[in-house]
């Protein structure tokens, strides 16, 4: 009796999906959550997934191990990267079984699916037209129409480029023309192998979400990797990012041979396949030896003994999956046994085991070695404050608004932050190619620099997208090839220090100790302060001070950019100055404190002055 396994009750509407798969009589199908309604979505959680409304029933077409997909979304959340939540079951559609399926999450915007913030058809100049995006590399069919097309290395088979969000149907022609620039951008400078920070692939993209979608499309030798179902998303301000995998059925030696097709090989890089070897920028960075480099480095991590991708790993995995599906696996192959009556479903598996066996070893012998970026220098840059969870007041009702972050160079020399970056999603900025931190002195990113300019008297260094989460989270500070510099994963529980809507901040004690220990750091009240105040930097004059008409300021780095502040933090003047001295008239200003702030070539700095 079915009903004695109701998971949910509620309103559906159902629909027959996929492409090649139709042909098929076992179908796949798409669905969506109603409330009673049958008008407004209903999120809703389904067999312990997270709550949502769009859900795909996965019906394994073309799949004769029944597991395929399932291994390789598993293997990919291991790994750390977002893929579709997957759980086995079986259907009952009308009254009638259907056999065994997989429930899993349809790929869409959102915070537990690709996490990248909502765009809307106003979005259409700079910085609201960066994100968030979600594309895809696929067949064109119905709705599913191309935006742009991108040429591989074998000149046929040309990738279609297919909006997600926005859809195809919303997309405004300024935001589909921005979102292609940036793929245009990778194709150019992976063929040209420009590495460079400023200019360089590593510029437009995040490295370590490339490196991986790459290892799980060729661990599992994915025939239509690269080419169909190859997803890619950006955040507002965000790099372009590689992912979520998505339908990986002709992997692990299994291909359409009843169509002739023989790709998934256990020695052929997918991305050079001879068929559906995608765009040719895919081949171009595997071509690239700092990209290599990484991909070989991240490779060899994964495979070490207690790591995902080691088969003494993989292999138990495989079987407890097995374990969990063989009865189901029997009642499907007798109900649609016209599908499945010429394989055996443990042949497969071992097939399946038999191909990583083979894989494994041939891939870390062709991806080449990993010396040139096995001992990275790292600059000593250390996350020492987080204003995760402000509290609210009249004077500043808005908690978001008052968000903030301290990076402290804890070095003696100064530090190019060129490439510097937060990676992953969620919480995003890029440090300008200009950007410098002085020995011993701190960077505060603010979650809005005007209201931090108000509340603290000072100038932030600059402004990050999003919010930091009020319960926690993994902050990673990266350099331009993703490599890690310092990453916190702060929570609001115990036995991390209470700063969570009370007034406090997370405050390292010891800039020197390990800031991913709870017991390191306290709740702060401490009065902010800027570390690169000018009266600590001796090359730096300003005169005279106090002031009653014109302030000479020099400085042996080119100043870009002088601001002027009231005590209030309300901008009086912005002033182009692109020099290294500047004289500032102040014979108009009333008696009192002003501020003004410096971008430099050095960073940015602020001083306080007296108008007399």
């Amino acid at each position: 009796d079915s009903t004695n396994y109701i998971n949910y009750n509620g309103r559906i509407n159902i629909e027959i999906r996929g492409s090649s798969s139709q042909v098929k009589q076992k179908k796949q199908y798409g669905f969506t959550t109603y409330q009673a309604d049958n008008i407004t979505k209903d999120n809703v959680s389904l067999l312990g997934l997270p709550h949502e409304n769009d859900w795909i029933l996965n019906g394994l077409a073309f799949e004769p191990s029944l597991i395929r997909d399932y291994i390789c979304y598993n293997l990919s959340r291991m790994i750390g990267e977002y893929a579709s939540r997957t759980v086995f079951c079986e259907v009952m559609l009308n009254g009638s079984y259907n056999g065994l399926y997989v429930l899993q999450e349809k790929i869409k915007q959102g915070p537990d699916r690709v996490n990248v913030m909502n765009i809307e058809t106003t979005n259409n100049t700079f910085p609201k037209i960066t994100g968030g995006y979600v594309t895809k590399a696929d067949k064109t069919a119905g709705s599913d129409v191309a935006a742009w097309t991108m040429s591989s290395h074998i000149g046929i088979n040309d990738v279609a480029f297919i909006h997600v969000q926005p859809q195809p149907q919303t997309v405004t022609p300024q935001q589909n023309e921005y979102i292609k620039s940036e793929f245009i951008k990778l194709g150019k400078s992976a063929a040209v192998g420009d590495a460079s920070f400023e200019t360089g692939y590593p510029s437009v993209i995040d490295i370590p979400s490339f490196v991986d979608y790459m290892i799980i499309s060729e661990i599992s030798a994915n025939a239509d990797a690269y080419q169909f179902s190859t997803y890619y998303h950006k955040d507002r301000n965000g790099k372009l990012r590689a992912g979520p995998i998505w339908d990986n059925n002709l992997t692990f030696g299994y291909d359409l041979s009843i169509w002739g097709f023989d790709r998934s090989k256990t020695d052929t890089w997918q991305f050079s396949n001879g068929d559906n070897e995608g765009a040719a920028f895919w081949k171009d960075l595997f071509n690239n030896p700092e990209f290599r480099c990484c991909l070989s480095r991240r490779w060899n991590q994964l495979i070490q003994p207690g790591q995902p991708l080691n088969y003494s790993v993989i292999e138990p995995f495989i079987d407890q999956t097995v374990d969990k599906i063989s009865e189901a696996s029997v009642r499907d192959s007798i109900r649609w046994s016209y599908d499945r009556k010429e394989y055996i479903f443990k042949a497969e598996i071992t097939k399946i085991e038999n191909f990583l066996q083979l894989r494994i070893p041939w891939m870390t012998s062709a991806i080449g070695p990993s010396s040139n970026c096995s001992n990275v220098e790292i600059p000593p840059l250390v996350i020492t404050r987080i204003m995760y969870s402000p509290t609210t007041s009249v004077s500043f009702p808005n908690a978001n608004d008052q968000e903030f972050i301290e990076i402290k160079n804890t070095g003696n020399m100064t530090i190019n932050l060129a490439g510097v970056y937060f990676s992953g999603t969620g919480f995003i900025y890029q440090f300008p190619p200009s950007a410098r931190i002085l020995p011993n002195s701190t960077k505060i990113l603010a979650s809005k620099m005007d209201v931090f300019r108000s509340k603290y008297g000072f100038a932030a260094s600059g402004q990050f997208t999003r919010n930091l989460s009020s319960k926690g989270e993994n902050l990673v500070l990266a350099d331009g090839f993703g490599n890690v510099i310092d990453s916190v994963y702060y929570s609001s529980q115990p036995p991390w220090p209470d700063a969570d809507s009370n007034g406090y901040y997370l405050e390292l004690i010891d800039p020197l100790s390990d800031n991913n220990i709870a017991t390191n750091w306290i709740a702060s009240t401490n009065t902010l302060v800027s570390v690169e105040d000018v009266n600590n930097n001796p090359e730096l004059k300003f005169y005279p001070t106090p002031v009653s008409g014109t302030l000479t300021i020099e400085s042996s780095a080119n100043i870009n950019i002088l601001q002027l502040f009231d005590f209030q933090g309300r901008r009086l003047r912005t002033i182009n100055v692109n020099s290294g001295t500047y004289s500032l008239d102040m014979s108009s200003c009333s008696p009192g404190l002003y501020l003004i702030e410096l971008i430099t070539t050095d960073g940015n700095f602020v001083k306080k002055v007296i108008k007399d």
